[in-house]
Parts: C-alpha cells; structure tokens; sequence
C-alpha cells in the first residue's frame, strides 16, 4: 500500500509539473502580462486564469514563439483572450505550429489582435522581424541577456539600411510628440522615467512592450 501511495504521488506531481510547463505568466516592466505558451491544451483558459496576477495592466502579449499543441483548444483560448478589454500582441516564428497557429489565425481574424514575429509559412505577421534562428531561441530562454556579437558580413540588399535606422522604440516616439505639443493630454505629459529594471533584449518581445506602451499613452486607461 505504502508503495502504491508513493507511486500515485509521483505521478500526481508529474502531471502537475508538465501541465505548469504548459504555460508560463510573467509581468514585464510591472504593467504588461506576457503569456509565454509551450503546448496549447484544453486546459489553457482554466491554467491561465490561475496563474494570471491580479495587477492591472495596460496589455497582454501571448508568446506562441516555439508553441504547438491542440488545434481543438484553439477557439477556447480565442473566446478568452477576445473578452480580455485591454490590447493584445501575438508573437509568432518559424517554429509555432499547430494549435499555436490556429490559435494566433484565430485572433487576428477575431480581431482580438496583432502579430507580430519572424515569417512564418502558416501564419504571417503584421509586424514582421527579422531574427536568426538561434538568437530567438537564446531569447525565449532569457530575453533580458546579451547575445554573442555577429560576424561582420556583406549587407544583403534587404537589409543594408538598418544599420541607419533610427531605433527609437514606439513609446519613445509618442513621449516626444507629447514633449512637442502634439499631444495635448495633460496624463501623458509626464517626463520618461527610466525603469530601474533589466532592459528587454529580444527584439520582437521589446517591440510588443514598446507597441502596447505606445498604445497606452495614446489611449489611456479611463477611471
């Protein structure tokens, strides 16, 4: 009996941990809620609203970044994100699969939301960025760490402007028409306060925050 009741134990702690890595919440920079999605299951809606913070928030990213899954799950998941009343950024690469496509088609024909990431021969982004593949897996481990440097190599003719390229975030940009007096929104008129925080490294998650941050200020939360 005794080793019955370990083995149950075992296994209930098994299952327990592998429906946790299913999913993984976060909250970046105190105020945006970034859903990092491994495997979509029939569980999503349950798994997140449990994991989900009470902290208000100005959006939401949904990280489908090396997901796949159950494309059956996928028009649960789009009923919740699509209630949500804040934005929402999806972010897409060469290795979403499955139910993490259905689930990204889902929304942005819902119109829930935007998708942002590298192309992707199932679904295309609305914000493309380009990343190599092995830096987008170094990221999603720790998006905040530096890669190695990049050999110096000969600038295709897609690419040989963007190193002249103003790389001033979407936030940044609507702070200084408000410092202009583009904007006459006297809750957005509050000078830049650096975070004292670690800086977003990875490209496309830093783009989503920076997108949503922008939208904020443009379209402040209302009391």
């Amino acid at each position: 009996m005794k080793k019955c009741a370990v083995l149950f134990l075992a296994v209930g702690s098994f299952l327990a941990a592998s429906r946790a890595a299913e999913l993984e919440v976060t909250l970046l920079e105190t105020n945006v809620l970034r859903v990092q999605v491994n495997q979509l299951t029939e569980h999503f809606a349950e798994q997140l609203r449990a994991a989900t913070p009470t902290n208000a928030v100005i959006g939401s990213i949904l990280d489908l970044r090396a997901a796949n899954g159950d494309p059956g799950a996928a028009p649960a998941a789009t009923e919740y994100f699509a209630l949500r009343k804040v934005p929402l950024v999806i972010l897409v690469d060469g290795q979403t699969s499955s139910g993490a496509v259905a689930l990204a088609k889902n929304l942005r024909a819902a119109g829930a939301g935007l998708i942002i990431g590298s192309t992707n021969d199932r679904v295309q982004p609305d914000i493309a960025v380009a990343v190599r593949a092995s830096e987008e897996s170094f990221f999603l481990k720790n998006p905040y760490a530096t890669p190695a440097p990049i050999p110096a190599v000969a600038l295709s003719a897609t690419n040989s402007f963007m190193p002249y390229v103003d790389h001033t975030s979407e936030a940044d940009l609507v702070r200084r028409r408000v410092k202009d007096g583009e904007d006459t929104n006297d809750a957005s008129s509050t000078p830049r306060q650096e975070p004292g925080q670690p800086v977003i490294r990875d490209p496309v998650l830093a783009r989503a925050v920076d997108l949503l941050k922008a939208l904020a200020i443009l379209h402040p939360a209302r009391s």
